[in-house]
């Protein structure tokens, strides 16, 4: 073996003017959106112990620093391969270029640029450099994700891109402002990774099979199997042990993380009371130590949540496990295809909300029928999708960081309530919000919105097609591929033609970007006539979805199904033959009451 280099450096030494490669029989970039969020959440955690607004920037190279795990090097010709650690440098080239985003409006800025990309002969190169990524790294390094179509894109492709849009959906609010250049500064200069350079792919290969394959680590759960079966008397030990194994084979048949994500979403739902305020020195509390050690925190929490003797752990097993796990497993089935009578678990997963597990978990008991758990569950996810469009209608952040103390305080408020108590306290925790659809008339669509507002098109589209009488095309709506929907603007990007109303084009746009402008159609229809004037557009909009289609005077007839609907529920659905400023605010009110009826908190006690 050659000469072998360990170094740990900073993020900004990794990075500046530094290129790193990856061979062509190692390329794919796998991480998904839970390992994004784990890292935003890990980092902005670590800083958030120690920020305080009232600091000096160069304060920050006293706050804590972080170690970001390592990454193999094997160096060829002057160029670094990445041989181990390509998951984590591409994740943190994408959070460098979110970042770099969100400082454009920002008078102090951190110059990132270094440590994306380097400029040579008037040619950019990024400094983690793949062929294929190149034009979607281009494209999230000018416009963010919304502007990079990954149709017929290799996996590592679309996964580049969806990463990203997890990071700048989960980036916490309270890092954007007045903190993001010290959290930048932080990460630049606080945050470290070990860099092992061998100088051979046989030397750097060697060192990872020993980083990786000497021994085999035990999980968490199979020390937490350990410990269960051996506080069970040897005459049960047996029939806890197989039904364990059953119910841990159904897990990983789910996926490689869905083993531990049980776990936590469980033990957090029944029995975690406190949590870890966000202050400098402050200590793990139950709800943090089963996120990151719920083996160590369960035994040493045993005594608390009625582990005591051969039957207790017994049981714990054998049913409160095998309820809990089935019910996660059913939950994890809802939230990626339609489920009757559990939809809004559905709903919730298209948001990206995670956190929902736990939630959704926390009312169960393990003698509630099949019946009794879906009807909880459906209470509880219904209360969720009402907060979140809640949030996302008013502009507020649903990330998990900023979510995660509220969404905690509900989740111990809930913890084994029946049906009744349930839905009556559910409800009156919508009614304590200060914001709902009432509490602003000006959304609109943007770039770091663009996702929720899609879905929140496709619901209000899927609304009124099911309420007149038409099958449901939710899914389509929100599905990828070449047959997929996209979100519409009535107006095309033309400010020149209604000068007579918006005299500067800031103020056009704002308009144009207003949800009452705005609809769910397919990609090809606005390649083919977006740019057209709304008179052209409107006998297209008839031939597709039912709200398209009412702006339509032809919907007004012979549509029995819709004409019933617009009847039932007083909507003011009325067709436009003209699209100006007073039409827009019209759609819009209409648009905001179709979401009162959607997300209505009265429903939730329906269940009386």
């Amino acid at each position: 073996m050659r000469e072998i280099l360990g170094k740990a450096k900073t993020v900004r030494e990794l990075l500046k003017g530094v290129k790193y490669s990856i061979d062509y029989y190692q390329r794919e970039y796998k991480w998904y959106e839970k390992q994004i969020r784990e890292l935003v959440d890990d980092l902005s955690e670590k800083f958030l112990e120690d920020y305080n607004p009232g600091h000096s920037r160069s304060k920050v190279s006293d706050y804590p620093h972080y170690f970001l795990g390592s990454i193999i090097i094997s160096k060829k010709d002057s160029v670094g391969y990445v041989v181990d650690g390509q998951q984590r440098l591409t994740s943190l080239t994408l959070l460098l270029v979110l970042l770099r985003n969100l400082q454009r409006d920002h008078e102090k800025q951190v110059n990132v640029d270094e440590l994306i990309f380097s400029e040579k002969f008037d040619q950019k190169s990024f400094n983690l450099h793949v062929d294929e990524r190149t034009p979607a790294m281009e494209a999230l390094f000018a416009d963010g994700a919304s502007a990079f179509n990954t149709t017929d894109r290799p996996e590592s492709v679309q996964n580049l891109v969806a990463r990203y849009r997890d990071i700048e959906s989960g980036f916490p609010e309270e890092l954007r402002g007045d903190a993001l250049p010290y959290f930048i500064d932080w990460l630049l200069e606080n945050v470290h990774l070990v860099e092992i350079t061998a100088y051979s792919d046989d030397d750097a290969y060697t060192i990872f099979e020993t980083m990786n394959d000497r021994g085999l680590s035990l999980s968490p759960t199979d020390m937490l199997k350990g410990y269960l079966l051996a506080n069970i008397d040897e005459s049960k030990r047996t029939a806890a042990n197989n039904r364990w194994r059953e119910r841990i084979r159904d897990l990983n048949s789910e996926g490689k993380e869905v083993e531990s994500d049980c776990f936590k979403a469980w033990l957090r739902s029944q029995y975690a009371t406190k949590i870890r305020e966000r202050k400098k020195g402050a200590s793990a509390e139950d709800f943090d130590r089963i996120g990151t050690e719920f083996h160590r925190w369960l035994r040493d929490a045993a005594q608390m949540i009625g582990l005591k003797n051969s039957d207790d752990f017994f049981r714990f097993i054998d049913r409160d496990f095998d309820f809990y796990t089935r019910q996660y497993l059913l939950l994890l089935q809802a939230s990626r295809t339609r489920v009757a009578g559990m939809e809004h678990v559905l709903y919730n997963a298209q948001q990206g909300f995670t956190l929902q597990y736990m939630l959704l978990l926390a009312p169960l008991r393990p003698n509630d029928s099949e019946e009794i758990v879906r009807r909880k569950v459906s209470l509880t996810a219904q209360y969720l999708d009402i907060l979140l469009t809640w949030r996302l209608w008013n502009s507020r952040s649903i990330a998990y960081s900023t979510l995660q103390y509220a969404m905690f305080l509900v989740m111990r408020d809930i913890r084994g309530l029946d049906i009744d108590s349930l839905s009556k306290k559910l409800n009156e925790f919508l009614l304590k919000e200060e914001e709902t659809f009432a509490s602003t008339d000006r959304l609109r669509v943007h770039q770091q919105n663009r996702y929720y507002i899609h879905r929140i098109l496709a619901r209000l589209t899927d609304y009124v097609e099911t309420q007149s009488g038409q099958p449901s095309l939710y899914l389509d709506y929100v599905g990828e591929g070449k047959t997929r929907f996209e979100v519409e603007h009535i107006w095309a990007d033309h400010p020149e033609r209604h000068v007579a109303e918006f005299p500067h084009a800031a103020d056009f746009s704002e308009y144009r970007n207003r949800i009452g402008a705005l609809l769910l159609l397919p990609k090809s229809f606005n390649a083919s006539y977006g740019d057209l004037r709304y008179e052209d557009k409107l006998p297209h909009y008839n031939t597709q979805n039912l709200l398209a289609r009412s702006l339509h005077s032809q919907c007004y007839n012979h549509n029995p199904g819709f004409l019933q609907f617009r009847e039932r529920t007083g909507l003011p659905f009325v067709h436009l033959d003209q699209f100006n400023k007073a039409q827009v605010d019209l759609r819009s009110e209409l648009y905001k009451k179709l979401a009162e009826q959607i997300w209505n908190p009265a429903d939730l006690l329906k269940a009386l």
